[in-house]
């Protein structure tokens, strides 16, 4: 029987989707941050159910082969990202199996089925410096010094950065200033645990084509003191930088966002190219964090789909409209479907930006508009929020069937059982999983499904 601070020799034979290196002892799952698969190393037992344990390194023994230097100085402290020491090709290679297991286990299909349905991953051309948003968590250190930067894993403990090797470089420089002007200005730290205090959060958000910079502050309130001032010496300070949001939540919760947002100085939006269009981005507006492998996204669903010009097209969970609007330029007409009003408003402003005519947005939930809005689409996209699709969709495409499914999702497991609804009875054929990395270093993985009526 395995006890609590027990130190035993492990060999790491996987990467679970938490992230975690998993190896067995005894039969029982032991899972150990920071480690990598090859690695025999020391573990020391932190947490021990019957079934499992989660451990910690104590040493490493004998690294593996896919073993290499983090980037990071923090990297086995921070909880932004799990797998720095995973060598490159190590993490495509869980990702696609992460992927593959899903289908299998969740999905029920059938592995022999899979083997040539599942095409190789698209890695990054480069698997750092890719983030094109961070919003960085504030604090009071015991110091008394700002501290800014993502949660220890597990916690809501501050891991302190100055630069993150993940996030574009040309936001480095500002960090570790931005910082220090907060610090000067004495503005009160909020603190969660009681709910006191002004400053929650520093955005950053920058356009990975255009070099243009959204500065944005989370606060509990809208009564930041000398905030102009410091928005213009910014503005003045950094020629990238367009605009200071200030963004209230005052409320007690883990969101990061309030409602409502202000432009303090310059203006409240910043221009991206993406896929041939232009794009306005608030500093709260959704956007995939790895613009180039979004791009990619799109072109692997344009090749596939080989738009004729006369189909029409619904794209549910639109978002500002960064699929429904590169597409439209290709179809009769598209409809675009988002709960978000800020979202619908700026998709319908990037329409009108780009020129595009032939998109109606639609304000409200997928599951109510679907079967209300009298549509008849040759082709539906769905990129759904991690939980998936709501069980009246998967009813709705059931009974109404389009010729043609897409499935864009982040979470392999919510995919599968999605997948496995769409395809029971021979209503839908699945005819290609395409897996792609968003998110090099963490265990995230996106997956494009898609599926024809049969």
């Amino acid at each position: 029987m395995l006890l609590q601070g027990q130190k035993i020799t492990l060999t790491i034979d996987d990467l679970a989707d938490s992230g975690d290196g998993v190896g067995r002892y005894e039969n029982i799952a032991i899972f150990v941050p920071n480690s990598v698969p090859g690695d025999r190393i020391m573990a020391k037992l932190e947490f021990v159910k019957k079934n499992f344990a989660h451990g910690s390194i104590e040493k490493v023994l004998a690294p593996s082969s896919d073993r290499v230097r983090p980037s990071c100085i923090v990297a086995d402290k921070c909880g932004g990202c799990q797998w720095q020491a995973v060598s490159y090709p190590a993490q495509l290679r869980t990702k696609q199996n992460i992927v593959q297991q899903a289908l299998q286990r969740i999905g029920g299909f059938n592995p022999e089925f899979l083997k040539d349905l599942i095409s190789p991953i698209v890695g990054a051309a480069d698997s750092l410096h890719y983030r094109n948003k961070v919003t960085y968590p504030l604090a009071t250190g015991r110091d008394g010094n700002l501290k800014a930067g993502y949660y220890q894993k597990g916690s809501h403990k501050i891991v302190n950065l100055n630069q993150c090797p993940a996030q574009d470089e040309r936001l480095d420089p500002m960090l570790a200033e931005l910082k220090m002007d907060i610090h000067n200005q004495c503005w009160e730290i909020y603190d969660e645990k009681t709910h006191t205090g002004l400053l929650r959060h520093l955005g950053l958000r920058i356009g990975r084509s255009t070099g243009e910079i959204l500065i944005t502050l989370v606060t509990r309130d809208w009564d930041v003191p000398n905030l102009g001032v410091f928005a213009q010496t910014w503005l003045e300070r950094y020629d990238k930088v367009v605009g200071v949001i200030l963004n209230c939540n005052p409320d007690k919760t883990n969101a990061i966002f309030g409602k409502e947002s202000r432009c303090i100085a310059g203006k409240d939006y910043l221009l991206e190219k993406f896929a041939g269009l232009t794009f306005r981005l608030r500093g709260d507006t959704f956007f995939q964090v790895y613009t180039e492998q979004a791009e990619r996204m799109l072109k692997i669903i344009e090749e596939e789909l080989n738009l004729e010009g006369t189909e029409i097209l619904l794209d549910a969970y639109a978002g500002i409209g960064t699929i429904a609007l590169p597409l439209a330029e290709q179809v009769k007409q598209a409809i675009a479907i988002e709960i978000q009003p800020q979202a619908t408003a700026q998709g319908k402003l990037n329409a009108e930006l780009n020129g595009i005519d032939n998109v109606v947005f639609h304000t409200g939930k997928v599951e109510e508009l679907i079967s209300t809005l009298n549509l008849q689409p040759d082709i539906v996209i769905l990129d759904p929020p991690r939980k998936g699709c709501e069980p009246q969709v998967i009813t709705f495409l059931r009974e109404n069937p389009p010729d043609r499914l897409v499935y864009v999702s982040c979470n392999p497991a919510t995919q599968a059982r999605d997948l496995k609804l769409l395809c029971e009875g021979d209503r839908y054929q699945l005819t290609r999983i395409q897996p792609i990395d968003f998110f090099p270093q963490t265990s995230h993985v996106e997956a494009i499904a898609f599926l024809k009526k049969v």
